[in-house]
């Protein structure tokens, strides 16, 4: 019997090297309430199972209402009660496998 195991490229996506992926949840959405609207580029997205990822990671932050990833741009749309530590969604994006590279320009 042999064994199938998955690797992750050393690019920091979840997928194979030619990009390919088996799941995909790319927006987490909460609550919407009155609420701030950030922008921040991830550095690593590849498929969908990367944004599923990364949106996860970063709605389990007190006070995230919605989280959409686009693995394409690398842009994670981010809406909260208040604005977000970038420690804190930094800390988030590392615990899914990816990098922040900060705010969006």
């Amino acid at each position: 019997m042999t064994a199938q195991t998955d690797t992750t490229p050393s690019t920091g996506s979840c997928c194979s090297p030619a990009g390919s992926c088996h799941h995909g949840a790319a927006d987490v959405q909460i609550e919407q309430a009155d609420s701030v609207t950030a922008v921040y580029q991830v550095k690593g997205m590849t498929c969908g199972h990367c944004e599923g990822a990364v949106s996860e990671e970063i709605s389990g932050i007190a006070g995230v209402t919605s989280v959409a990833a686009v693995a394409s741009t690398g842009l994670v749309t981010v809406t909260s009660k208040a604005p977000l530590a970038e420690d804190a969604v930094r800390a988030a994006v590392d615990e899914a496998g990816y990098e922040l590279l900060g705010p969006a320009a």
